[in-house]
């Protein structure tokens, strides 16, 4: 059984495709032991509780740095034996994270990487401003500045032509984003990705 945690912000949408999954026994071998998160009142903390999952604050305005805040986090997921560790929706730096969970940190990105994997800012009104017809998400392991790394997977979204910045985004996460995560979970549980070069392998 492999131990989970989530670092989340925001309103869950992304960790309720987790609990959904776990909840139909979707992901075999995994438990997802605590959900932490920078802030207290969020939704994503009270779909955690409602869940039945523990659930921590490591408020950042408690530390001097970047670096002391992700070194209390790092050091939660420690002292709880965490072997794999989720971002969804996480909106605060790794810091030393990455370097205590190598290749132990799975994120998803609103877009088919490398495209517009630096963009700052919203993702999805990039892609419109561009005008591109084809988007979607990529699955990935952090690197060690906690940004995008080695590409486990990616799916595509086309972009409809009356597609808002909402709409988009929202179809992204339903139809890429969700089934992205809750993939990459499963087939780490399973041994089933390696990384070689800075390339995901998986083995059926």
């Amino acid at each position: 059984m492999i131990r989970a945690a989530a670092l989340v912000s925001g309103d869950g949408a992304r960790l309720q495709a987790i609990l959904d999954a776990l909840y139909f026994g979707e992901l075999p071998n995994f438990e997802l032991a605590a959900v932490i998160s920078p802030e207290k009142d969020c939704g994503a903390m009270r779909r955690a509780v409602n869940a039945g999952i523990s659930a921590y604050v490591v408020d950042p305005d408690l530390f001097p740095t970047i670096t002391t805040h992700s070194m209390a986090v790092a050091n939660k997921l420690k002292d709880m034996d965490i072997e794999l560790v989720l971002l969804l929706d996480y909106d605060v730096s790794l810091g030393v994270i990455p370097y205590q969970f190598k290749n132990r940190i799975i994120g998803t990105w609103p877009s088919l990487c490398p495209a517009f994997e630096e963009t700052e800012g919203d993702v999805c009104q990039a892609v419109l401003d561009r005008g591109c017809k084809l988007t979607g998400a990529s699955s990935y392991f952090a690197d060690s500045d906690g940004r995008v790394g080695s590409l486990i997977d990616q799916r595509a979204v086309v972009v409809l032509p009356n597609d808002t910045c909402e709409s988009l985004s929202r179809r992204v996460m339903e139809e890429a984003e969700w089934s992205l995560m809750t993939d990459a979970v499963r087939l780490f549980c399973a041994g089933k990705l390696s990384v070689q070069n800075n390339r995901v392998l998986i083995t059926t």
